[in-house]
């Protein structure tokens, strides 16, 4: 008996040192226009304020939606982003802008990491973005992030930079 006794203190005491995994995302809109939208498998998330997962969040994307864009972010300047902690080197979170068509430069774009990977990110001010996909095959312009819990900032018609 005090050998399942102590098997189930020690497994108690195991499961309450772990932290679940979870993920925010917000937005900076200094556009004076437009609703930032996160959207993930069809759904719209948010219109604006923050998203917490709690668990991985893959495959999402986020715009600003100005009337012109469609719920994919059509016509309009898109980033893409994966927010999970890696379980092995190279796993971890991922995130992008997308021009690639029937994506197009709307508006300034950028994202940036906090939490975690603080400073890393990419913006895009123009049609010709070098930070930004414009064909599927440039994928050294992904933001790799190695981080558990790590969250992420879309920002619109900002300064360029990380001012969250």
């Amino acid at each position: 008996m005090f050998t399942y006794f102590k098997f189930l203190v020690i497994g108690a005491a195991a499961l309450s040192s772990v932290r679940a995994e979870t993920h925010t995302i917000t937005f900076n809109n200094k556009c004076g226009h437009g609703t930032p939208t996160l959207v993930q498998n069809g759904n719209i998330l948010s219109t604006g304020g923050a998203y917490t997962s709690n668990g991985p969040f893959v495959s999402a994307i986020a715009y600003l939606q100005t009337g012109s864009c469609g719920l994919n972010g059509e016509s309009c300047t898109l980033i893409e982003t994966t927010l999970q902690n890696p379980t092995t080197p190279g796993s971890g979170s991922s995130t992008d802008i997308s021009l690639i068509p029937p994506h197009s430069f709307s508006v300034t774009s950028g994202f940036g990491y906090y939490n975690g990977c603080d400073g890393a990110g990419a913006d895009c001010n123009n049609a010709n973005c070098p930070d930004a996909f414009h064909t599927s095959d440039q994928t050294t312009v992904q933001v790799a992030c190695q981080v558990d819990n790590v969250s992420f900032a879309g920002r619109f018609c900002h300064c360029l930079g990380f001012d969250y």
